[in-house]
């Protein structure tokens, strides 16, 4: 008795579903990952001595900035609140001597971009001593 011998199939492994897994995959991580973009400040601290220098002998200017968002340099209110007006105001008061201090003071509820500002215009003037004041908080 003759049998027929089976023919024997190639045995394949079907990829189409697996490369539908991975690239779906793919497209979860992609759109799920955030890109942290952030900016950072590189400041050089000085360092402190024991004592403090002493910055009346080399008269500061003293800009204040009031809760309603107003510059006063050294006791004069400026017009308004631009940037232009506050690096003229500190160029009349300064009498290109940039080297004196700038004392910022500022109060707790005034903006924050109030306080930019000055920095910016010290920086178009090239003011390089700045310093804040600040209040001891109450027990």
């Amino acid at each position: 008795m003759k049998f027929r011998r089976q023919k024997i199939e190639d045995v394949q492994i079907n990829l189409t579903p697996l490369i539908d897994v991975v690239f779906l995959l793919l497209i979860f991580f992609m759109v799920s990952t955030t890109f942290k973009q952030s900016t950072e400040l590189t400041i050089d601290l000085p360092t402190a001595s024991s004592g403090a220098p002493s910055l009346i002998a080399q008269q500061p200017v003293e800009i204040t900035i009031t809760k309603d968002g107003r510059y006063v340099i050294n006791g004069q209110t400026l017009v308004n609140q631009t940037t232009d007006v506050l690096v003229q105001g500190l160029k009349e008061t300064f009498a290109e001597d940039f080297k004196r201090p700038l004392i910022i003071t500022a109060d707790a509820g005034a903006e924050y971009q109030m306080v930019m500002r000055v920095y910016d215009a010290a920086a178009r003037l090239g003011i390089t001593k700045l310093a804040h004041t600040a209040q001891q908080e109450q027990e």
